[in-house]
């Protein structure tokens, strides 16, 4: 991906859909704006102009430049298509963030204790989860990775200066016993 500085992933081809070389686009992010980034990258430094796109039930069916049969939209099937950071707005509220921004983010318990990095933010259908790797006591990271519901009452602070998370566990989180 060598065309773009500072990638970030916006959406992932799926299956065809019809003959004529659409395909279906899971958006991560606002699936209306997709086409306002311009072209789109995949890591392997091909580039894809969308000519039309229209929403389909949980994803949007995409029309590439060049994608012209169901051959060449089957052959796009898992596809990352990414843009580079400065394409996206900076304006964005508070209380949103970048996935990027958070992966590799120090998790703080309130206490100011180093707990975990954030892995991952994934959603299984119920909400943002943030997917943590524990901190362990002898340094560095390892162990179950445990998930976090990324909602106001579990997360404190968000720090992207000082690349932190600040959490309340829940009283349902906690250390397993080895036995």
């Amino acid at each position: 991906m060598s065309a773009l500085e500072n990638p970030v992933l916006l959406a992932q081809i799926g299956a065809a859909h019809g003959v004529k070389g659409e395909v279906r686009v899971k958006a991560f992010g606002d699936p209306e704006a997709l086409g306002d980034y311009g072209s789109l990258w995949a890591e392997d430094g091909r580039k894809f102009k969308i000519v039309r796109m229209r929403p389909s039930k949980t994803v949007l069916v995409v029309k590439f430049k060049g994608v012209n049969s169901r051959n060449d939209a089957e052959a796009l099937n898992g596809l990352e298509l990414f843009v580079g950071r400065s394409a996206l707005p900076d304006d964005i509220e508070d209380d949103e963030f970048y996935i990027t921004d958070l992966i590799g983010c120090d998790v703080m318990d309130e206490g100011g204790a180093h707990i975990g990095t954030v892995m991952n933010v994934a959603d299984f259908g119920a909400g943002d989860l943030l997917e943590i790797s524990p901190h362990l006591p002898e340094g560095g990271l390892g162990g179950e990775h445990w998930y976090l519901p990324f909602t106001q009452a579990n997360v404190q602070d968000v720090d992207l200066e000082k690349h932190a998370v600040t959490i309340c566990k829940p009283c349902e989180v906690s250390e397993r016993d080895p036995d």
